[in-house]
């Protein structure tokens, strides 16, 4: 019987257990790391699900004590916003009708103008074209959203006055073009990835039933990577909805129960930064009603996730 046998015998034909090897036997000093380093990562995780229960435990208490003395129907129906007044009023609609407004010229510019690049940049653009423009892309991803503010405010509105003389100094519009220009690396660099994820033998399966290159992206491509697409639409619309400084900058703040986007406006965040920036008494009223928006703002946010979610499973299963 070989020396690495488990098994040995006996005089008297019993069976005996070897002990196992050294490199079998259970490292203590082993399975104590591993033990640490399951732990940190727990707590990473517990530490994100922690941040956000308790900005929602927060955003909700302190919303309860604004609806005990604001009633919920006038958060809702009002048609007038003015919470900083002595005859103060909270209808909350006036505060979505510029973000909405807002958001709305954003994606008109991102989601288009993201598409195609992203379609270039998947199917059309050579491999060093690719590398080179799409860290450029994402490079203004990086700036800071105050630039694009003052580029608004200094720049793009000048120029559109000279199309639309009528238009004010503070609007929507020039906030939401350049809110849509700051959107479109994430628009297009998701999209892209989606589109390069999909498998190769459809793009040459199209190309054997003798498809162009455009039809092959419109056609086959896209509808592979309709989730991933969906995915960046919504990042890119949660995106705009939680902009602050550029519309802070250079859509006025002035609350403006409108759907023009050639007139000023508020938004619920530049709402929050008015009044965080302001002398009120932490616990009044006034001051309450940031965590209302704020609540409000979250809720949206919430809904375009899901409905992301529903989109990302649906064409999952579908293609």
């Amino acid at each position: 019987m070989s020396s690495t046998a488990s098994i040995a015998s006996t005089a008297e034909g019993l069976p005996i257990v070897s002990q196992p090897s050294d490199r079998l036997k259970k490292d203590v000093t082993r399975h104590f790391k591993e033990r640490v380093i399951e732990s940190i990562l727990f707590l990473a995780a517990f530490v994100s699900v922690f941040t956000t229960a308790a900005i929602v435990y927060i955003l909700i208490t302190e919303s309860w004590v604004f609806f005990q003395h604001v009633p919920f129907s006038d958060f809702l129906f009002d048609t007038q916003w003015t919470p900083l007044f002595d005859d103060a009023h909270y209808g909350i609609m006036v505060l979505l009708s510029g973000t909405l407004t807002s958001s709305a010229v954003a994606l008109l510019v991102a989601i288009p103008l993201g598409t195609i690049i992203a379609i270039y940049l998947s199917e059309f653009a050579p491999f060093v074209v690719r590398e080179v423009a799409k860290p450029f892309l994402e490079l203004l991803g990086g700036v800071p959203t105050i630039i694009y503010g003052y580029f608004a405010l200094v720049f793009l509105t000048p120029l559109l006055q000279h199309f639309l003389p009528e238009l004010p100094g503070f609007n929507l519009l020039s906030a939401g073009i350049v809110m849509g220009i700051m959107i479109i690396p994430y628009v297009a660099s998701l999209s892209e990835d989606a589109m390069r994820a999909v498998p190769m033998a459809l793009r040459e399966g199209s190309y054997a039933m003798g498809a162009t290159r455009l039809q092959t992206a419109l056609r086959v491509v896209m509808p592979a990577a309709t989730s991933g697409i969906a995915s960046a639409y919504i990042l890119g619309i949660s995106r705009a909805v939680g902009e602050t400084m550029i519309l802070a900058v250079a859509a006025g703040m002035q609350p403006n129960l409108t759907f023009n986007p050639t007139e000023p406006g508020a938004t619920i965040t530049s709402f929050i930064v008015q009044v965080a920036l302001g002398d009120l008494p932490h616990g009044s009223i006034g001051y309450q009603t940031i965590f209302a928006a704020g609540l409000t703002l979250m809720l949206m946010t919430l809904v375009f996730n899901l409905l992301g979610y529903y989109m990302r499973k649906r064409f999952r299963e579908v293609y």
